[in-house]
C-alpha cells in the first residue's frame, strides 16, 4: 500500500473506534476487554504469518524487546488511559493523549537523531490548537483538583508509554523485523499483561455473548488492532514517527464527523474552527507546502532587521 492509504485507514479506523469501545463498556471488566481484544488480534496475526510463511522464531533478547514493546503499546498504555477517563472527561484526555506527537518528535530526535522540519512544528501548532479550540466547550467545565490531575497525569503517562512503543517499533523495523511477527508477539505479551492485572485486581474473566459486544470486539480486535496498528506501525518507519503521530490529532475530527451522522452532533463555531485548524495543520505537516514556514521565517527575520 502506499503511504496516503495508510494514513487514511490509520485516521478512519481509529476515528470510528470510540463507537466500538462504548459497547464494550458494561459488566465485563476493562481490564477483561482490553485482554481479549489483543488476544484476539495476537491469534489472527499468528495465523496469517503462519499461512504466509512469515518468521516467528526470535532470540531472547529479541523476545525481551517484544516483552517490553507490547507492555507499552498495547497492555499499561491502554489500561493508564481507560483508568485516567475514570477522573477526567474524554475530551481532556483526548487533548493529552494528542501530545503524542510532541513527545514522538522528542523520542525520535533522542533514539534516533531524527530532524524536524519547521513545517512539522508549524503544523503540530496548528493541530494542536485546533483540538484545543474543538473541545472548548467541554474544557471550560472541568474543575481544576487533586481527581482532575491525577487523571491527567495517568493519560500523560500512558501517551509517553505509547511513545516509547512507538520507538520500539521502529527498532524491530530497522532489525528488519516483519511487522506481522512483531505485533504479533507484541500484542500477545501485552494481553498476557493485562491478563495478569485482572487476577491480581481479583477480577473476573467473565464474558457477554451479546451481539454489540461480540461485533465490537471483532471490529477493535481485527480492524482497531491488526488492521491499524499494521499501518501505523508501518508509516513510522516510512515517514517518521513525527509525521505519523500526526494522525492521533485528525482522530477526534474523524470522531466529530461520524457523531454528527450517528448521534446528530450539534456544531458550533468552536467545531468549525477546531477542524480547519486541524485540517490545515495536517496540509501543512503531510505535504511539500512550504509557504507557511518561510512566511514565519519571513517575518523573524524581518524583526531582526
Amino acid at each position: 500500500m502506499n503511504n496516503h492509504l495508510l494514513y487514511l485507514m490509520t485516521v478512519m479506523i481509529w476515528g470510528s473506534t470510540w463507537i466500538a469501545i462504548n459497547y464494550q463498556l458494561g459488566d465485563v471488566a476493562l481490564e477483561a476487554s482490553i485482554t481479549y481484544r489483543f488476544a484476539l488480534a495476537a491469534f489472527i496475526l499468528f495465523l496469517f504469518a503462519k499461512v504466509t510463511q512469515l518468521p516467528l522464531r526470535f532470540s531472547l533478547k529479541q523476545h525481551v524487546l517484544f516483552v517490553a514493546f507490547g507492555i507499552c503499546l498495547f497492555g499499561l498504555n491502554y489500561l493508564l488511559l481507560y483508568s485516567a477517563q475514570q477522573h477526567i472527561n474524554s475530551a481532556l484526555a483526548c487533548i493529552a493523549f494528542s501530545t503524542l506527537m510532541i513527545m514522538n518528535i522528542v523520542n525520535a530526535r533522542i533514539f534516533y537523531n531524527t530532524k524536524i522540519t519547521k513545517q512539522v512544528y508549524v503544523g503540530g501548532a496548528f493541530g494542536l490548537f485546533g483540538i484545543v479550540t474543538l473541545f472548548w466547550p467541554q474544557l471550560t467545565d472541568i474543575t481544576l483538583g487533586a481527581a482532575t490531575l491525577l487523571g491527567l497525569g495517568l493519560c500523560l503517562l500512558g501517551t509517553f508509554l505509547a511513545s516509547i512503543g512507538n520507538m520500539l517499533s521502529i527498532n524491530n523495523q530497522k532489525n528488519n523485523i516483519p511487522i506481522v511477527a512483531a505485533n504479533a508477539w507484541g500484542m500477545l505479551y501485552g494481553a498476557m499483561f493485562t491478563g495478569l492485572t485482572v487476577i491480581i485486581q481479583g477480577k473476573q474473566f467473565s464474558f457477554s455473548f451479546e451481539v454489540a459486544y461480540v461485533s465490537s470486539l471483532i471490529y477493535l480486535s481485527l480492524f482497531g488492532s491488526v488492521i491499524a496498528f499494521g499501518c501505523y506501525l508501518t508509516l513510522m518507519t516510512r515517514i517518521g514517527a513525527h509525521k505519523t503521530s500526526y494522525a492521533n490529532i485528525l482522530f477526534p475530527a474523524i470522531a466529530v464527523l461520524i457523531s454528527t451522522v450517528v448521534e446528530g452532533f450539534h456544531w458550533s463555531e468552536y467545531t468549525v474552527i477546531g477542524l480547519i485548524f486541524i485540517l490545515l495543520g495536517n496540509l501543512v505537516v503531510l505535504t511539500k507546502v512550504r509557504f507557511i514556514p518561510r512566511l514565519f521565517a519571513n517575518k523573524i527575520s524581518a524583526r531582526g532587521r
